[in-house]
């Protein structure tokens, strides 16, 4: 077959894949705290809407 150099060869591929460090510490830090989001900010919107009503 023409162009099997360019064939990735999964399983050798995923045998040396060796997950990011930072990633892991990042994700660490975001899992273990309590982030605000969007959803929380509408939240706390409608209920100083609701308060002003």
């Amino acid at each position: 077959m023409e162009g099997d150099a360019a064939v990735l060869k999964y399983e050798e591929e995923l045998a040396k894949f060796q997950p990011s460090p930072d990633v892991e510490k990042v994700e660490d830090v975001v899992y273990n705290n309590n982030l605000t989001d969007v959803i929380d900010i509408v939240k706390e919107l409608i209920q100083d809407a609701k308060g002003m009503v």
